[in-house]
């Protein structure tokens, strides 16, 4: 019944920004918490973003001030604003929510960043 859904992600030169989307349906209340997550090739899946409730976020060190996620909870969707892209930033990103005690991931979207 659940699906999560990313979407927007491609290919941007460094110091480009790029914006997903994670699309959600069938959870029972609201799409908060959710999670931001990337794993690049050869290195473990890793949290980037994540938002307890509107206005309650955090991110990891290496995205502060670059990275922002929001949500719109009758829309049913979760936001990753991505600026000031790096070379490091490649990698697929998973969107990850939370429902009842349970997890629910979308399949992943790729974002590569690169001259």
């Amino acid at each position: 019944q659940v699906h999560v859904a990313e979407s927007g992600g491609g290919l941007v030169q460094p110091g480009g920004s790029l914006k997903l989307s994670c699309a959600v349906s069938g959870i029972i209340g609201s799409i908060y918490p959710a999670e931001w997550y990337r794993q690049a090739p050869g290195k473990q899946r890793e949290s980037v973003a994540f938002i307890e409730s509107p206005g309650k976020t955090n991110y990891a060190q290496s995205v502060e001030g670059r990275f922002t996620i929001s949500g719109n909870n009758a829309d049913m969707k979760v936001f990753l604003q991505m600026n000031s892209l790096k070379p490091e930033d490649t990698a697929v990103y998973y969107c990850k929510i939370t429902n009842w005690g349970r997890d629910y991931w979308g399949p992943g979207t790729q974002v590569s960043v690169f001259s």
